[in-house]
């Protein structure tokens, strides 16, 4: 039995009031300390699975990647396309006023001189005035044997540098490895890798390239990459919310 997506006036209402209760003192304090943040049972398990049977949807979308053709990984995502459905075009535009506060105090700390509106409308604008008019949000899909190599979601040069994932499938149950994993690489010295194991329901906010960290004198900046482990078994969905466009 296949699960129908449920989103109703009610469900979206809901999802605009989770995004409000989120506490977004901690989010900032996570994000600034370690360069990413969980927010943990964000979606239920019928919003889960309801997003999983969009996948098989061929009209949603505007365009499939299978990763192995461009040495991506291993493992399929689709970009949807405009119109958004519903609850991904509500987390864009919730999700994105309360990062904006966070990625304009980082641009402060490392005297980037470079401000990004209070709306999601403006820097949806400003992408499109640059060309960039092909939205990012996408689900991923990955069977056995499927990763995603370290990377930056970028996309041209307007760019916004905090992005989301939330999580599909239930680790241990749906699949085994698939591990998310953060890396970070400071000048002069070694990365340091994080892995983590997020649940069905749960959403990562992190940065998209860079964070600033405290130095003796100042801020100074650091790169940081993600990606996807090997699956062991099973399969693993995700979708991502990048809130920039992309030139193609």
């Amino acid at each position: 039995m296949t699960t129908k997506v449920i989103y109703t006036t009610k469900n979206l209402k809901s999802l605009n009031l989770r995004v409000e209760r989120v506490d977004w003192t901690r989010i900032a304090n996570d994000l600034d300390s370690n360069g990413y943040a969980v927010v943990p049972g964000f979606l239920s398990q019928g919003e889960c699975r309801a997003q999983i049977n969009r996948f098989s949807s061929n009209h949603e979308y505007r365009k499939t990647v299978v990763m192995e053709r461009y040495r991506f990984g291993l493992g399929v995502y689709k970009y949807w396309d405009y119109p958004l459905p519903d609850p991904v075009q509500i987390l864009r535009e919730e999700l994105y006023p309360r990062l904006a506060v966070i990625a304009n105090e980082w641009m402060d700390m490392l005297r980037i001189d470079q401000r990004f509106p209070a709306a999601f409308e403006g820097l949806n604008a400003q992408c499109h005035a640059n060309g960039q008019r092909q939205p990012t949000p996408l689900i991923l899909k990955y069977g056995k044997g499927g990763f995603n190599t370290l990377h930056q979601d970028l996309y041209g040069d307007i760019h916004f540098p905090i992005q989301a994932a939330l999580f599909l499938t239930q680790p241990g149950e749906d699949y085994t490895g698939g591990e998310f994993v953060l890396t970070q690489q400071s000048p002069r010295a070694q990365s340091k890798v994080t892995v983590l194991t997020p649940k069905m329901g749960d959403m990562i906010i992190f940065t998209t390239n860079f964070r600033p960290i405290r130095g003796s004198r100042s801020y100074y900046r650091v790169t940081m990459k993600h990606g996807v482990s090997e699956v062991l078994s099973g399969e693993r969905y995700a979708m991502g919310i990048i809130f920039h466009d992309a030139v193609r």
